[in-house]
């Protein structure tokens, strides 16, 4: 059986039903010029080949994938440059999928679940748009002549966990239309409806992409008798592109509002919009979930006024037992869901306080120019990538600058640096400035509201790695008071016990989470996977990675941990098999990094032992597999007399030739073609160890350095220096 990896394009025509019932003869003749014209002479000049045309649509496979992403591109631009001259009721318009993946060869066929995602993703694709996974998203990232920004996670028929898409981004610029202060002075407009991801939910993903990466899983019903309840994104009639957030601001706020009552258990809202844009039955969504009713509804906007219909269903009757239909100004949104929100919780028989009451009815600002840059910098934050991080810092400026009392923009820009804090992202902001920012930011969120739960949940993760467990799990316990049914909350919570050693504490926490929000990120579920092999159960941290495996390729902390659970389970061959792929994609990680990256373990031996599983995992122990062999160690002694503040010039694995200087003050600094470290150098116990501010939270790495092998490896050399970082192998003086 042949079998090949190839990126896999999958087109289609929008309303080609409609527009052949209504002229059979010329939608043919139009689609076959489109085909001829546009489709084979793109595809052809990208070296694609056609594999079948399947009635209106056709498949495509491509050696390169941005040459797959290209073509689509020039495709939809040479299909709307034809359009533009031609009737409307004649225009074909296209979807495009694609995405990267195994094939199975069968003559001129393929075949595969590679083919199945990519005709998966082509009806997610707007009409003229193009849709890809996150695999050809990584690929071909700053490589391809359009931007590409988020979709989403959607769940697809067939496909058994959920995909994480990106969609061409608009060529007019941001979906969210941006608002004069003119404007917005005059009256609250429809952008008010836009609400704030909730909680803390950045706090702990990662990239992502990983910001929005996340599985299926098996969901546990709410416990204690509380009625259990999913908001499902509210559809959005006839609103243009660009006003599309109204409904889905709605529906984010509605989870928002409803995570801060103690008496209900919501879904949250990862989980929530993995639903969105799909053909669903409510009822067969909430049997999946484990809840007791599913609200749903639509948004539409005539002129000024916003009709809204909403409808709640019991899951185990089908009966719809409460409807309505709202008509408000827009001027008059924040009234509107209120009334709604009191509505389901009367209707559900929830209690609620006074002090859940007041928050739930305080308004986030008045100012909605404000509103507008803190809801665009959340969309430039969602990616997760360095750009959209450096964009979204700049925006929460402009909100907080606008209206100095806006408590939920200086919480997510807090939660957005410790965020660029936590992944080491020093080209964006350096350690120390993302680390004394995230705390002025938190606290000053909660001068302004007390009652915010976000900024609890990022002190919280500041206090653990700082080591103030006892603050952290404080700050953490008040973010879960401030809302109850928010999934981040009880992340923040779970974090701080896993690092202080309350591991059944934080077990209980993240299994609560994962009720709340099935599709948690995967830096949560790495963290509690490190209390689940501390507690001796290492098959449950493999089952919940597992569970995201297909939608975490290429984050090496990701597979090192999971590397570490196979082991632990007694899963040999796939622990060393997946090391052994991280060694490959991943070259320069290392077990040592984990010794400085999870330093904030409040025992040692529970570092210890998370590290020797690691290694009897067989994940490397230094960077790019350095071995010392036969080698002879240098003393402290030794190592300190080479420290006289001459050049040391040598090659850097993995980066060339470079050079490192300690002055006899201490400082120090290293240099290669791509990269530049300055910091603090000390010796002892027979290592060097480098304390870069801006790298590895700020801590320091240390590491031993050799006599050079006998064989010659190290090109000459007489040296090798390595720590959690580098590999140098070098010749003093000069």
């Amino acid at each position: 059986m042949e079998r090949r990896l190839a990126a896999i394009f999958a087109a289609d025509v929008v309303g080609f039903s409609r527009m052949m019932a209504e002229d059979e003869v010329g939608t043919f003749e139009r689609l076959t010029t489109v085909r001829e014209d546009i489709l084979t002479r793109l595809i052809d000049e990208k070296n694609g080949r056609i594999v079948k045309l399947i009635g209106d649509g056709l498949l495509a496979e491509f050696a390169s994938v941005v040459d797959a992403v290209e073509a689509a591109i020039q495709i939809q631009e040479a299909v709307k440059d034809r359009n533009d001259t031609i009737d409307p009721r004649q225009r074909i318009e296209l979807r495009i999928g694609i995405n990267l993946g195994d094939l199975i060869i069968d003559g001129d066929d393929i075949y595969g679940d590679g083919v199945n995602i990519a005709a998966r993703l082509e009806p997610l694709a707007t009409p003229g748009g193009i849709c890809i996974s996150r695999e050809v998203y990584e690929h071909t990232r700053g490589k391809v002549s359009k931007p590409f920004e988020s979709g989403g996670i959607h769940r697809v028929k067939n496909i058994p966990e959920p995909l994480t898409v990106f969609r061409m981004a608009d060529p007019n610029g941001s979906k969210y239309t941006s608002l004069s202060r003119f404007k917005v002075r005059g009256a609250v407009t429809a952008v008010a409806v836009i609400a704030i991801l909730a909680g803390a939910a950045f706090i702990l993903r990662d990239d992502i992409v990983a910001l929005f990466g996340g599985a299926e899983s098996e969901i546990i019903a709410a416990e204690d008798g509380l009625p259990s309840l999913i908001v499902l994104p509210f559809e959005n009639l006839g609103l243009p592109d660009a006003e599309r957030y109204i409904a889905d601001g709605l529906t984010d706020d509605l989870i928002t509002d409803f995570s801060k009552v103690a008496g209900l258990m919501v879904i949250g809202s990862n989980t929530a919009f993995s639903y969105r844009d799909r053909t669903i039955d409510n009822r067969a969504v909430g049997r999946e979930l484990g809840v007791g009713y599913v609200l749903d509804g639509s948004v539409r906007k005539a002129g000024t006024r916003l009709l809204v219909n909403a409808r709640l269903t019991d899951v185990s009757s089908g009966q719809t037992v409460w409807a309505e239909r709202m008509e408000r100004d827009e001027a008059e949104i924040f009234s509107l869901e209120t009334g709604l929100i009191n509505e389901i919780i009367d209707q559900l028989g929830v209690n609620v306080s006074v002090s859940e009451k007041e928050r739930i009815d305080r308004l986030p600002t008045t100012d909605l120019e404000a509103y507008d840059f803190l809801l665009r910098a959340e969309e430039a934050a969602r990616s997760g990538f360095r750009p959209g991080l450096r964009e979204a810092l700049s925006l929460y400026s402009d909100a907080t600058a606008i209206d100095p009392t806006f408590a939920r923009a200086f919480a997510a820009q807090a939660r957005t640096e410790a965020l660029i804090m936590r992944r080491n992202y020093d080209d964006v902001l350096p350690f120390p400035v993302a680390r004394k920012r995230a705390y002025e930011h938190a606290g000053r969120a909660l001068e302004i509201d007390p009652d915010a739960a976000m900024p609890f949940a990022v002190l919280s993760e500041l206090q653990t790695v700082d080591r103030r467990y006892e603050e952290a799990m404080r700050s953490a316990q008040l973010s879960v008071e401030k809302a109850p049914g928010e999934a981040s909350a009880y992340l923040a919570l779970s974090f701080a016990q896993t690092f202080y050693g309350r591991h059944e504490e934080a077990i209980e926490n993240f299994e609560t989470a994962l009720r709340l929000n099935p599709l948690l990120p995967g830096y949560a579920r790495q963290i509690v996977s490190l209390s689940y092999i501390l507690t001796e159960r290492p098959q449950r941290a493999v089952e919940i990675l597992e569970e995201i495996k297909s939608s975490s390729q290429g984050i090496e902390d990701f597979f090192n941990v999971l590397a570490a659970a196979y082991g632990e389970a007694g899963q040999t061959q796939k622990a060393k098999t997946t090391a052994d792929d991280v060694a490959r994609f991943a070259p320069h990680t290392s077990a040592q990094l984990y010794r400085v990256m999870f330093a904030h373990f409040r025992k040692q031996e529970e570092l210890d032992r998370i590290i020797d599983a690691m290694l009897n995992a067989g994940v490397q122990e230094w960077p790019f597999d350095f071995q010392p062999g036969a080698r002879e160690r240098l003393s402290a002694d030794a190592i300190t007399a080479m420290i006289d503040g001459n050049v040391w010039r040598g090659n850097f694995e993995g980066r060339g030739p470079g050079l490192m200087q300690i002055s006899e003050n201490g400082s120090v600094a290293l240099r290669a073609s791509t990269m530049f470290i300055t910091g603090s150098a000390y010796v002892q116990d027979d290592v060097l160890c480098i304390q870069p501010p801006g790298l590895a939270l700020g801590r320091p790495a240390c590491g031993p350095i050799y006599t050079s092998d006998e064989d010659g490896t190290a090109a000459g050399l007489p040296y090798s220096y390595v720590n959690a970082h580098i590999v140098f192998h070098f010749g003093p003086g000069g």
